[in-house]
């Protein structure tokens, strides 16, 4: 909605709606400039005394995507109940009834919007600010997400969603046209040259196709690993974005596929929903138990192709016995790569003593750790190279 021929509201009004344009930005709702003029514009041609026409106005300009709807109510309410300027205007009518719903998870991040300082500083308080952020991004790459504060968790989740993982791309057996194909499309070609009675032969081409590494992520969700798996949750569904092929499956106690919660838009959404289906987080660990089940009822499924897959567990297992071992190796031999990455490997004295670590660590490929940005980091580079049959084991430095 744009009206040109409207004089866009000025002083307090104005900046309300600048404000809550750049608090629903921080909160993951993309709105342009464009939208906040459309939104002056707008709230001149409705009563502003009226809360739901407040509302619904602004809602049918912010919000673009279904999944924001829930967010920019949550966001709405905050807000406007802290503008003293407005609160005697908007409070006369209630929220509609949809507003009224029990926000979603991702709410949460509309409380961290609101929290943020006051965007209006001065373009030399900004340049300081900009300084300082680049040295505490280059400390956050390597703190331990364990010793984080609940304001870094929140600058690392941000930056994980931002991380992509180049396709890394395996040759399959199938071939499509393709005009610098190696190999002689007869079917096709004879097809063609019937056209023109065999006189002109237009020779066409088959190449093969090339298809993303299927990735397959086994997470460790027992108390030990309760943090550095949720922050590894969100650097899955930042890849299964670009990336389909990305299976995850949570075990503790149990075995829990959370494939399809994890393809929530919202990452918060989609953490929630995981949660919601593990009834064991942050229980007992049995690692044995759960690889089991994984190589019984969805190792044929999910670990063709090619698959590489992610196992992230610190290794503490209840029941190290022979058991452990043949699970291990049975996993070990039906996928392409088997990467281990255990948080323990920040130390730089660790050493594999444990009994369910000794089992395990013969039937991988890599052992890297899983403790930081820069760990996660590094797993995006290995994952970008050409996946290679089994190999020696590789050991990444914490």
């Amino acid at each position: 909605m744009v009206i040109n021929h409207l004089n866009p509201p000025t002083g307090q009004a104005a900046d309300n709606i600048v404000g809550f344009a750049r608090a629903l930005r921080a909160a993951g709702v993309p709105v342009g400039p464009g939208a906040v003029i459309d939104a002056m514009n707008a709230l001149q041609l409705v009563d502003i005394g009226n809360r739901t026409d407040v509302f619904t106005t602004l809602e049918a300009i912010f919000v673009k995507r279904h999944e924001h709807a829930l967010i920019f109510a949550q966001a709405f309410d905050l807000f406007f109940r802290a503008a003293d300027e407005w609160k005697h205007m908007l409070d006369s009518v209630p929220l509609p009834d949809h507003a009224k719903k029990k926000p979603p998870p991702a709410s949460r991040r509309v409380q961290d919007a609101f929290s943020q300082t006051q965007m209006s500083e001065t373009p030399q308080t900004q340049a300081d600010e900009v300084s300082l952020s680049v040295s505490d991004r280059e400390i956050l790459q390597k703190k331990d997400f364990a010793q984080m504060t609940a304001a870094e968790i929140a600058e690392v989740t941000r930056a994980i969603a931002n991380m992509k993982l180049p396709q890394a791309e395996l040759r399959t057996r199938r071939y499509r046209p393709d005009a610098r194909g190696l190999r002689l499309d007869m079917r096709r070609t004879l097809r063609g040259s019937l056209r023109t009675g065999g006189d002109i032969i237009d020779i066409h081409k088959l190449g093969r196709i090339d298809k993303p590494a299927p990735i397959v992520a086994l997470l460790d969700i027992s108390g030990s690993m309760s943090e550095y798996t949720r922050l590894f949750l969100h650097f899955l569904h930042a890849i299964t974005d670009a990336r389909k092929r990305v299976s995850v499956f949570l075990f503790g106690t149990r075995l829990t596929n959370v494939t399809r919660s994890l393809r929530a838009r919202d990452p918060d959404e989609a953490l929630a929903s995981c949660s919601s289906q593990v009834e064991d987080w942050a229980g007992g660990t049995r690692i044995a138990t759960s690889l089991h089940t994984f190589n019984k009822l969805w190792a044929r499924r999910v670990l063709g192709q090619g698959a590489i897959v992610l196992l992230i567990s610190d290794g503490l297992e209840r029941e190290a016995d022979a058991r452990l071992a043949f699970e291990m190796d049975r996993l070990h031999r039906s996928c392409r790569r088997l990467i281990w990455l255990n948080p323990l490997l920040r130390y730089d004295g660790f050493e594999p003593k444990a009994q369910g670590i000794k089992m395990m660590l013969p039937h991988v490929d890599e052992f890297r750790p899983v403790h930081n940005l820069k760990s996660i980091e590094g797993l995006i580079e290995a994952l970008s190279a050409l996946p290679q049959p089994h190999h020696g084991l590789i050991r990444s430095a914490a």
